[in-house]
């Protein structure tokens, strides 16, 4: 069985979905449906001019795409872009997964809603986000070598009042905590007295999936409780509890309590597994997730479909005929 997973803000890049659009018609058509939706309202910081979701892509600059605002659609832009070159070719999955955005890339995917509206509704995701916490306010930071329970323990020690928490767990020894600036520092000096390995602050712009998130999740909710929405096609294994989603009510409610619930993609790969899925695709630009993959699941088969030069190892991995 085969599993798509689609990664999640911090693996953009400059360049990211060129050299599909150049090679795929189904890769282009995807990326002219994100400029219309995304240019119908968006502005540059710096001028008044529409932003292109493509030019912001292929040419940057990279201060722009790093915007919150501007990576999720341009991310969820690339994993769709990509995942319909595969369809093209035959290649589906028998479930989906993706890591916080990426989450709604698997459920375009799968069916439950339109990859228009999820351009639109990304670009509020990112903005409310960003504006739930001032800048400066809140931190992430990353704690190698230590698990989960000894984290959460930390951050419970550290918290003082302010919030700090687990908001991704990774894989064993990879969980990141998100929260107030001091609390998180205060917290990864205790993980590393406790045994860490190491501490890696996280140079983001809000402090994301913890308490903090709150206020975005409440501006969110009504606008995903309000797109068009069907049954999933294909179990799409949610972020905030592992579990696969298969109707479309249950699928906006995990997206809504992600926010500012923990990403478990550990539990998520580990249940995968457990499904049968022997194989994961990670679709979409980087190869975060085909990493920690291999970290959670040593038997696994992982490949990544990215730019062209990748599809033919997918073909022959999917047994399908070039």
């Amino acid at each position: 069985m085969i599993a798509f997973l689609f990664p999640g803000q911090g693996s953009q890049q400059v360049g990211m979905g060129r050299a599909l659009v150049d090679a795929y018609p189904e890769a282009k058509a995807t990326f002219d449906e994100a400029d219309a939706v995304f240019g119908a309202g968006a502005t540059s910081p710096d001028s008044v001019q529409p932003v292109s979701l493509s030019s912001l892509c292929f040419q940057g600059p990279e201060d722009q795409l790093r915007l919150t605002e501007y990576t999720q659609p341009a991310i969820l832009t690339v994993s769709i872009a990509a995942s319909r070159v595969l369809a093209s070719r035959g290649i589906q999955p028998n479930f989906v997964a993706g890591h916080s955005l990426g989450e709604y890339s698997a459920n375009v995917v799968a069916g439950t809603f339109a990859f228009a509206d999820a351009v639109a509704v990304v670009r509020r995701r990112g903005r409310y986000m960003q504006e739930a916490v001032p800048v400066g306010e809140g931190a992430m930071a990353a704690i190698l070598g230590l698990d989960i329970a000894a984290v959460r323990r930390a951050c419970e020690d550290a918290a003082l009042g302010e919030v700090v928490a687990p908001a991704n767990v990774n894989s064993r020894d990879q969980v990141v905590i998100a929260g107030s600036v001091a609390a998180v520092e205060r917290a990864g000096v205790l993980a590393k007295e406790r045994g860490a390995k190491r501490v890696i602050p996280i140079p983001v712009s809000a402090p994301f999936h913890c308490a903090l998130m709150k206020p975005a999740e409440e501006r969110l909710a009504p606008k995903l409780r309000g797109l068009v929405v069907q049954d999933p096609r294909i179990p799409v294994v949610a972020n905030v509890d592992a579990q696969p989603k298969k109707d479309g009510v249950a699928a906006i409610d995990a997206l809504v309590r992600q926010v500012s619930s923990p990403v478990r993609w550990e539990e998520i790969v580990q249940r995968l597994a457990s499904e049968g899925v022997t194989t994961y695709v990670e679709v979409g630009v980087g190869r975060v997730l085909s990493g920690l993959v291999r970290k959670i699941r040593k038997d696994a088969k992982v490949l990544a479909f990215g730019s062209p030069e990748d599809l033919s190892a997918v073909e022959q991995a999917m047994g399908v005929l070039t």
